[in-house]
Formats: structure tokens, C-alpha cells, sequence
């Protein structure tokens, strides 16, 4: 528990993580311990025991406000402690217990940047991408399994929603405001905006549920005196794959003279593999998955509850992490025989499914 009490002292809100990757990288034990610089000042860190042919994966980034840890006897309380330090604090225990029992060929990657836009996993995929091209003939197609922590209660995630984020600016007619009839304010047209989008009637998903969206960013900053002339958002979408396009056409459709719409990207929702004899549930929030290439399989699971994630009160169940090392330990040994070849959960006639 003192490893992960430091872990947890260190402040890495997104953005300022150098400090916490150096520090991984300095005093966690393996093999192979690699860095690499993400290009905005941050850190990812790359722990490998032989050639990884199974990477556990999370990130040491987390959303402010800071909050230091309180260890009690059964709970762990602090930022990070249930997303996502938590999850590469079971991940690398793992990792160490099987290297205690002679096994070789797995990893252990911790990424900065997940919660700002996964900006360390598409440095880490733009980077292996590199390698291939420039030595092919040394290359696999890819390795074969990651498996990515996030507070999913310890179950696999079987699918997950995706993101659609949009930029938005509504142009008012500045006037007096004691005279409102002679403008237009940028507040009611984005009021107006806000009661069609809760109209629009999204169909809700058989497996994801329904769409939802959060507005943040915003800004209309007119004195007291004067109608809005203008007002600024940013609107964040989680989709489903009955919505996904439905929602950047609908988006689309909104524009106007009075309206300018920036589409800022985002991901598809996506299908992941879970195994048998694992429980599985499909959740609503977003990873490192969709950016993370050069996998043929991935596995998103991990200690802790998403009902705390981000909260001031954000902590993890002791039991909870002994749980997730287990289930580490079980996936690996479920992949691959004790000779090193791999077995057949990822081959035909085997029960491997996608949820």
C-alpha cells in the first residue's frame, strides 16, 4: 500500500503528469522500463517484462481538483484513487506476480492525457505505427491483446458509447436591454437551441440507451445593459450506434446565420471482447481504446465504480483492487498456455464474443 499511497501523493491532473510519470518510471520495477515523451510536456511510460503479447493499460492523468489521500481500513479516498491510479496500481501488482511466478511477454503502459482528448494514446499509436513501417519485416500485425483499466466495477465491458464534441457560436443583435424587441439575444437563441435538442427525439439504443449530451465552456460575456451579442459553447455528446450519425447530421442541420457550428471530433461507439466466465456490462463513458492501435483484441476492465469517478468523495474498495490483480492474473493465464504459445480464446471454436 505505500506504493500506491505516493502514487496517489502526486499531483497529476491532466496536463501537469510529467512529475508523476518520471516518478513511475524511476520506481517501478521491470525489465524493460521505457518513456516517452507525448509532445506537450507530459510523459507516457512503457513497463515490459520480455515481448508483451498481452498489454494492461491505463492512465496516470486525472480531473482536477486535486484531493491528497485518505487510506482507511477498507476504502482508499483521494483524486485518482478510483480513475484511474487504482487501476495501473492492480494492473502493475499483477504484472509483479507473475513475473514472481517466472512468466514473461506481458506490459504494463501508463498513459498521460486520457481525460483531456487521449493525447498520450494517439503519441503511443502514432509512434508504434512508425515502428512498423520503418521495419516490417520485423513487425507482427499487432500484438495481440491490451487489456485497459477504467472503474468498471470488475466486469469487461462489452460496449461502449462514443463521443461527439461541437463547437458552438450563437450571433445575437446587441440593443438596450430595456428595449428587447429591437434585438436578439444570443442567450434566447441558444435557449431556443437547447429546447430542440431536448426534442429531437434520439432513438434510445437496445444495448447503449440513450443519448446524452453536456454543455460546458460557456461564455456571453454582455453587460447588464445590452442583449447578447454573441454567446460561445462546447456541446459533448455520447452516442450510440443507433445516434451516432444521427447526431452530427442533426448537428449539421442546425447551422445557420445565426449559428456557426465547429465539429471537434470525437469516437464511434465500439464492441469490445469480453471471455467466458467474466461478467460483462456495457457502459457510457469513454477510454484510451479507440486510440490505442496496433492491438488485434481489447479488454476494458477494472476495480472501482464510475459512480464515484470525478467526485469529491472519488475513492476505491481495498477488496475491490485485490479482485482486479486477480482478474489480471486470470485473463493472462486464460491467453496464454504455460508453455508461451497462445491458446485458443482468440480462435475459432473457442466462446470469445463480442458483447
Amino acid at each position: 500500500m505505500e506504493l500506491f499511497r505516493r502514487i496517489l501523493e502526486i499531483d497529476s491532473t491532466s496536463g501537469s503528469e510529467r512529475a508523476m510519470g518520471e516518478w513511475l518510471a524511476a520506481n517501478m520495477s521491470a525489465p524493460s522500463v521505457e518513456t516517452m515523451e507525448v509532445g506537450d510536456g507530459t510523459l507516457n511510460v512503457f513497463l515490459k517484462w520480455g515481448t508483451p503479447r498481452v498489454v494492461f493499460c491505463s492512465h496516470m492523468d486525472t480531473v482536477p481538483p486535486y484531493i491528497p489521500p485518505t487510506f482507511l481500513p477498507d476504502r482508499v479516498l483521494g483524486r485518482g484513487s478510483c480513475d484511474a491510479k487504482g487501476q495501473f496500481y492492480a494492473m502493475y501488482k499483477a504484472c509483479r506476480r507473475l513475473a514472481d511466478a517466472g512468466r514473461t511477454g506481458f506490459g504494463l503502459l501508463i498513459l498521460s492525457g486520457e481525460e483531456t482528448g487521449s493525447w498520450g494514446a494517439k503519441a503511443f499509436s502514432r509512434l508504434t505505427q512508425d515502428s512498423r513501417h520503418s521495419r516490417p519485416d520485423r513487425e507482427s500485425p499487432g500484438t495481440p491483446l491490451l487489456v485497459i483499466g477504467e472503474p468498471t466495477d470488475n466486469k469487461m465491458v462489452s460496449a461502449s458509447k462514443g463521443t461527439k464534441s461541437f463547437g458552438l457560436t450563437f450571433k445575437g443583435v446587441p440593443f438596450h436591454s430595456g428595449y428587447p424587441q429591437f434585438g436578439r439575444s444570443a442567450v434566447d437563441l441558444f435557449l431556443e437551441f437547447m429546447d430542440d435538442l431536448r426534442a429531437a427525439g434520439f432513438p434510445e439504443d437496445p444495448i447503449l440507451g440513450p443519448t446524452t449530451w453536456n454543455v460546458g465552456e460557456l461564455q456571453s460575456p454582455n453587460p447588464q445593459n445590452i442583449l447578447s451579442p454573441e454567446l460561445s459553447c462546447r456541446i459533448y455528446f455520447r452516442t450510440t450506434f443507433e445516434t451516432d450519425a444521427a447526431v452530427v447530421d442533426w448537428m449539421r442541420s442546425k447551422a445557420s446565420g445565426t449559428l456557426a457550428i465547429t465539429e471537434r471530433g470525437g469516437d464511434a461507439p465500439a464492441r469490445y471482447f469480453t471471455l467466458p466466465g467474466f461478467p460483462s456490462a456495457p457502459v457510457s463513458f469513454g477510454s484510451d481504446a479507440p486510440h490505442l492501435t496496433g492491438f488485434e483484441h481489447k479488454i476494458i476492465c477494472g476495480p472501482g465504480t464510475v459512480a464515484v469517478a470525478h467526485r469529491d468523495d472519488e475513492h476505491i474498495m481495498l477488496k475491490d483492487l485485490q479482485i482486479a490483480e486477480d482478474i489480471y492474473i486470470k485473463i493472462f493465464e486464460e491467453v496464454w498456455s504455460p508453455s508461451g504459445a497462445m491458446v485458443s480464446p482468440f480462435s475459432e471454436g473457442r466462446d470469445l464474443w463480442m458483447g
